[in-house]
């Protein structure tokens, strides 16, 4: 087999990746260094990519300073996976009654769904709103307010304009209904785009943590991963005070606030982490397939 001759452009292109790659990752690997290494070491400074000193004591003050964190990251696990469900069955239903081109209200709801990006009624119109429809304190705040996102139906809509309506027609020359293409035909087809928005929806649902702090604070069974997360750091904060009193801190060989939120970060991150590989296949095909019109 001939190999490959590598031209100037080649060598320059791989360069520039290599540096892309080590821009992209460093902070990454130096938050995971940080978050693993001994806080007195790291007030030294001069961490990189690897610990100094190796040591579990950061992650331990996090999950030793509060007992909830098991469940607060149970209840995370469960809003996304069913907020991520929920949002994904409604926004492709909506999206296959917009990309009929036989119904009558479909530039008005386009309008009024598009209308709904540019204009909010604010904090304290959606609080009253939620408290009206009796969600304060309840699971149900987690699912319905993000239920529908306009910019999500408008992809999936996309994807599905470009669809060849042949395959509509000839299913419904078999005697196939609405309900039966949508499930046999409509959805198989548009699992790229699926998958798309439900790692958006995903990773919206789990960094979420204000709307517990408004709408669930008052239910203990409510709390969520990012809102205790969120705790911890301000408590941190908070018990570090000044510059000297965090020094001393460090100097008696206790985690420092630094060393927390680097912790806490890949708490967070680690399982977004951990599903992305998974989707992003479809990701890019999803995002580009229907966003040039033929």
């Amino acid at each position: 087999m001939k190999k490959k001759k590598w031209t100037p452009f080649d060598i320059i292109l791989t360069f520039f990746m290599l540096i892309v790659i080590v821009v992209t990752l460093y902070p990454f690997l130096n938050i995971l260094a940080i978050s693993f290494n001994d806080a007195v070491d790291t007030a030294r400074g001069g961490i990189h990519i690897w610990p100094r000193e190796f040591t579990l004591a950061n992650y331990q003050e996090i999950f030793g300073s509060n007992d909830r964190l098991l469940q607060a990251f149970t209840m995370s696990i469960l809003r996304t996976v069913v907020g991520t469900i929920a949002g994904i069955i409604a926004s492709t239903m909506l999206a296959y009654v917009l990309s009929r081109r036989d119904f009558v209200f479909n530039g008005l709801v386009g309008f009024i769904l598009v209308l709904t990006m540019f204009i909010s009624g604010g904090l304290i119109p959606e609080y009253l709103l939620i408290r009206k429809l009796g969600l304060i304190n309840e699971f149900g705040v987690y699912i319905w307010p993000m239920l529908l996102s306009a910019f999500n139906v408008i992809i999936i809509r996309s994807f599905m304009d470009n669809l060849p309506p042949a395959l509509e027609e000839s299913a419904k020359m078999d005697g196939a209904n609405d309900f039966v293409i949508f499930l046999r035909i409509i959805i198989p087809l548009c699992l790229p785009v699926i998958a798309t928005i439900a790692l958006f929806l995903a990773v919206m649902q789990w960094n979420s943590w204000f709307d517990t702090y408004l709408y669930a604070r008052g239910n203990e069974v409510l709390t969520t991963l990012q809102f205790e997360l969120m705790k911890i750091i301000d408590n941190a904060n908070i018990s570090s005070g000044d510059i000297n009193n965090q020094n001393a801190q460090v100097i008696a060989g206790q985690t420092s606030p630094q060393s927390i939120k680097m912790a806490i970060t890949i708490i967070a991150t680690a399982p977004i982490l951990a599903v992305y590989p998974f989707l992003q296949k479809y990701f890019v095909t999803g995002l580009t397939i229907g966003a040039v019109k033929s």
